[in-house]
Order: C-alpha cells, then structure tokens, then sequence
C-alpha cells in the first residue's frame, strides 16, 4: 500500500493523462508517459501508448458536459500509476516517484484549469466587466442582445 503522498502523486497523473488528452500539451505528455511505464522495455511501452490512445479516444467520443467520462479515466489511470509504484522495491519507487513529478511538472497542462469544448479555464482571477450597455462574458452559449427589451403583449395583461 502506498503512502498518502505518493497516491496524491498517481491521482495527479491520473488527472494529467485525462486533461492533457486532446490537446496541445498531449504528444509531449503521452512520450513521457510511455517512456515512464515502459522503462526501456518495448512491449510495456506499445501496451501503455495502446492505453493513451484509447483513453484519447473515449475522451473525445464522450460528452463534455460529461464529468463521469473524465472520473473514470482518471481513477483508471491513477490506479495504473499505483500498481507500478507499488511493484517496485522502496529505492526504485523512490526514484519512479521522482521522474514521474518531473514529467508532470514538465508535460501537465498548465496548472490544473481545465475546460471542454466552448468553456473557459482559468488559473488565477478573471475580470470581466461591461460597461456603458455592453455585454462581457467568458463564454456565452446562444445568442446575446444589446437593447431594451420589448414590452409586455397587451394581451398578456
């Protein structure tokens, strides 16, 4: 069983497998990520990339507004990472350990906003504003109008 660091460490690659997934940061992740579970060795290496992609798959079939999609893959992923982690003597874990928060801090999308298609991510503070009657939005879905709205039907009452 894995100390509670080292779970918050395969949990965190679990979720940077799944956020980078579709995105600019994913080919620089998913060599990282091969090379990492592969250690040299060819056929973990091909199971692994086999893994990403299907991974990179279902993401991108699945529904953005979709969180369990997401859950799932992480879980899957974070408990991939534990089972090799675990497999290994205490001076190899400690080092897996090591290059595995090198790789994330190096490939992981940054700094863990993460949004689906049409969303807004963002690390820090976002100031939107409007003035003078204008609209300010970091994402609007649908139409917007400027302007005073239409008055009641008569037949409304």
């Amino acid at each position: 069983m894995l100390d509670q660091v080292l779970t918050a460490l395969a949990a965190s690659g679990g979720t940077a497998v799944v956020s980078a997934a579709g995105t600019d940061a994913w080919a620089g992740l998913r060599r990282a990520v091969v090379s990492w579970f592969g250690r040299g060795n060819a056929q973990r290496e091909q199971a692994t990339l086999e893994r990403l992609d299907q991974t990179a798959a279902v993401l991108q079939a699945a529904d953005p507004a979709e969180a369990e999609v997401r859950i799932r893959q992480e879980a899957s992923w974070q408990a991939h990472i534990e089972v090799v982690l675990e497999s290994l003597a205490e001076d190899e874990r400690a080092e897996a350990a090591e290059q595995l928060r090198s790789l994330l801090a190096q490939h992981a999308p940054g700094g863990g906003a993460v949004a689906g298609s049409g969303g807004l991510a963002v690390v820090g503070i976002a100031d939107i504003r409007a003035e003078d009657g204008a609209i300010a939005a970091g994402v609007i879905n649908g139409g917007a109008h400027i302007g005073i709205p239409p008055g009641p039907d008569p037949s409304q009452g």
